[in-house]
């Protein structure tokens, strides 16, 4: 052995070579990129805060969306904390007198068509139930109000609502009290009501009672609307976060060229996607902070919120929190498939790969196959979401994936025109798929508003209840059971006395019943008693020939009914007024002489029949339970003659009802999922703008150096405004064709499956309409900036 011989180590095991983690260097790439994008200058910014911008918008309507569930939850805890406790088991009884009890009587008006609900109270002993909100019930003459009502009845433009409310106002109800900020609701105290003036006993506060489920139709519409509005939001996000850059571009070919391999430059880029996915989550959030304390101001489709209604589901929150920044990391590797990055450049879109159709087809003939497979829904059967939402989920998606592809081949076949066409469609054949992914929300967008737009059109007479009321004859209907005796006739009189009334049909009415002894199961014949003058009756009956002091037997269509009324209406005979237990009762004998005539509907839709005298018959003052009705018609050209009115029937009786004649009365729950549908799609329109304008500004901003040469060589800058508007204009316009036809298919399908017909196929031009307006309003706002693109100085490099 020498010393040139290499000395053998001894023989043992051989450790085994351990395997490089996966994770290690997805982590490095991911943080290195986010280095960059944190650390790339003023250019690396502006991006990153663009597609921080565009996802925080779509993080914070998401986040709004996931606090309407609570918001509603807080919503009708606060409705059932101010109801009545109910009292042998059914609304409208009275409780027992006590120390604690108070009688009420609700006084509720209405002023320029808002609601105005409000109470009078009165203490029966030194400590009454007070409602929530409040901390001692108001003194006689004084009144608490909500804060809006209180700014309402501050301004002097409001003098008519003042004077229906002449209480002194000493406080004001805390957002405990009130379903919503923009509430107007009140409570008066009053010395004078007692239980014989209407006044109901009250021991108690916090009622409760199951919630109406919603029918099976409005299931299928609750959570279309939910797709509807949520899936443009998610298309946002998914966009926001693929707004490329030249400058990164030449950083990850820098990084090729020092020896990165293509899977490290993807996962580079992927790192700073995420960046700006963060960056934009915290964005979103605070946003939505700072939003939600500006929301009590904002009342849209009559629907407003406290801003603390407003808390987003835990975990539906730590899903938006985990889900951004994986999209972003997701879409951005799937986007970089189509990147060629070497060495010396970047090769986007290559000319060899053309975009394929028959797998973008697959997914809205899929969701089509799911509505098919589940059927028809039965009309009152349990209806299951998750079909509905899946199926709209595939085909609103499909159409999104169809949509480069049709503009990619609508752009490739345009040639010729004007100068701004020509650079505007070369811009888009050389590059669709940025302008495709801006519009795909508004196509997602107007697909599914068109689709609602369409089941809600089919579903809308099952929803809405033909009243029969004719408001061509009356206005206003205006009922009270405690005006009786001489204030009935007063009431009428004064009634005909307001200005801008020009009819009253106003009578007062009592129940008429034939005398004798009866025994418990038999039926004591009666019939209605009404006291009006001439031109009141004719209005409620066909008579030809009257004067004061007439008398009448008025036959309903029915012949059974005019047999009934005839049992009573005896002619020559006497008719009994029951006292109901207060004193005796009265009786009157009906004129032998006395026609009968057939009746009429009134202006309220009802039938009248039974006894009609003019008050010249009978001192209307001496009916027991009488009460006093009046239909008006008010002179539409006299301004707040409706309010007029109202103000005179508080005056008369506070308590007394009074309601506007509408010929078709709406389904409230119907009302609640289209108001919550117009609520929705306005701001998800807004969303769209901002999406639109976000992905228009990048755009400009990669082009800054192409616009200056064009500027340096002599374009106009109307000439670079008009191809701006057409390459915003191409996409969209071919995006509403796909949204229109996608939307009429599914809302067909839609109509099928609830079993309605589908009535209306031209109601997408609004939708249509407001796709064009948004053309303009990215245009007009992507101007200044395009402006101030188009300077010389942008060849300037460093």
């Amino acid at each position: 052995m020498t010393l040139l011989d290499r000395k053998r180590a001894p023989a043992g095991p051989v450790p085994p070579a351990q395997a490089p983690s996966r994770t290690a260097p997805w982590l490095r790439d991911l943080g290195l990129g986010i280095r960059f994008a944190a650390g790339g200058g003023r250019e690396g910014w502006v991006r990153t805060l663009l597609t921080a911008v565009g996802v925080g918008l779509g993080v914070a309507l998401l986040l709004t969306a996931s606090s309407v569930p609570h918001a509603l939850d807080e919503r009708s805890a606060r409705d059932q904390s101010r109801s009545v406790t109910k009292i042998s088991g059914f609304p409208g009884a009275s409780a027992k007198k006590s120390d604690s009890t108070v009688l009420r009587i609700e006084a509720s008006t209405a002023y320029h068509g808002r609601p105005v609900t409000g109470f009078l109270m009165r203490a029966d002993g030194g400590h009454p139930v007070v409602p929530p909100g409040i901390d001692t019930l108001p003194a006689p003459g004084e009144m608490v109000v909500s804060p809006a009502l209180g700014k309402l009845l501050d301004s002097p433009e409001n003098a008519l609502l003042k004077e229906r409310l002449p209480y002194e106002v000493t406080g004001t109800i805390a957002d405990a009290g009130l379903r919503s900020p923009g509430e107007l609701w009140f409570y008066a105290g009053s010395d004078t009501l007692t239980g014989a003036a209407g006044g109901q006993r009250i021991a108690g506060y916090g009622g409760t009672g199951p919630a109406d489920p919603l029918p099976p139709m409005l299931v299928v519409l609750a959570a279309m609307v939910c797709v509807v509005l949520l899936a443009p939001v998610a298309i946002f996000i998914a966009t926001a976060v693929r707004f490329g850059g030249d400058r990164r571009d030449r950083r990850l070919a820098a990084l090729r060229l020092v020896g990165a391999d293509i899977r490290m430059t993807h996962r580079i880029a992927a790192g700073e996607a995420l960046f700006g996915a963060v960056l934009g989550l915290v964005i979103g959030l605070v946003v939505f902070l700072v939003g939600r304390h500006f929301v009590g101001y904002v009342e849209v489709w009559d629907f407003s919120a406290f801003p603390a209604d407003l808390a987003p589901d835990t975990r539906i929150a730590a899903l938006i929190a985990v889900a951004v920044p994986l999209t972003s990391v997701l879409v951005t590797l799937i986007a970089m498939r189509s990147v060629v990055i070497e060495p010396l450049g970047v090769v986007r879109n290559g000319g060899s790969r053309k975009r394929r159709l028959w797998w973008r087809l697959l997914l809205p003939v899929a969701g089509l196959a799911v509505f098919g497979v589940t059927g028809r829904f039965e009309e009152y059967g349990p209806v299951n979401p998750y079909p509905i939402v899946i199926g709209a989920v595939l085909v609103l998606l499909g159409l999104a994936l169809l949509l480069p592809w049709l503009v990619e081949a609508c752009v490739k076949r345009l040639r010729g025109g004007p100068v701004p066409w020509q650079l505007a469609t070369r811009r888009l054949q050389l590059s669709s798929g940025a302008a495709s992914r801006a519009v795909s929300g508004v196509t997602v967008a107007v697909a599914g508003a068109v689709a609602l737009q369409m089941l809600f059109a089919a579903m809308n007479d099952d929803f809405n209840k033909i009243t029969g009321q004719d408001p061509s004859r009356a206005q206003i209907y205006i009922a009270s059971e405690i005006v009786s005796g001489d204030a009935a006739l007063n009431t009428i009189k004064e009634l005909r006395a307001t200005k801008g009334v020009a009819k009253v049909i106003g009578t007062v009415e009592a129940y008429a019943t034939k005398p004798g002894k009866y025994a418990d199961d038999d039926l004591q014949p009666t019939t209605s008693f009404s006291v009006g003058d001439c031109a009141t009756l004719r209005e409620l009956a066909r008579i030809t020939s009257c004067r004061d002091g007439d008398t009448f037997v008025v036959h309903p269509r029915d012949k059974g009914q005019a047999g009934w009324v005839d049992q009573t209406a005896r002619k020559g005979k006497v008719i009994e007024f029951g006292s109901y237990g207060r004193g005796k009762p009265l009786h009157w004998t009906l004129p032998a002489d006395s026609p009968t005539v057939r009746g009429r509907t009134d202006p309220f839709g009802e039938e009248h029949s039974g006894i009609m005298v003019t008050p010249g018959a009978i001192d209307a003052r001496s009916l027991p339970g009488a009460e006093t009705i009046a239909q008006i018609s008010i002179d539409e050209h006299v301004p707040d003659a409706a309010e007029y009115v109202r103000n005179t029937a508080a005056r008369l009786d506070p308590g007394m009802r009074v309601s506007a004649l509408a010929a078709v009365e709406r389904d409230r729950q119907y009302a609640s999922v289209r108001t919550g549908l117009q609520v929705g799609a306005t701001a998800t329109l807004l969303l769209i703008a901002a999406s639109m304008l976000v992905s228009q500004l990048e755009q400009l901003r990669e082009r800054k150096r192409l616009l200056s040469v064009l500027v340096a060589f002599g374009a106009r800058r109307v000439t670079l405004g008009w191809s701006v508007l057409w390459q915003t204009a191409i996409p969209v316009v071919i995006g509403l064709v796909v949204a229109v036809a996608g939307g009429l298919a599914l809302g067909a399908t839609l109509c099928w499956m609830v079993g309605k017909e589908a009535t209306d196929w031209w109601l997408f031009l609004p939708m249509a309409g407001a796709g064009a307006a948004l053309i303009l309003v990215v245009t007009l706002l992507s101007l200044p900036p395009l402006w101030r693109m188009m300077r010389p100085d942008g060849l300037r490099s460093e």
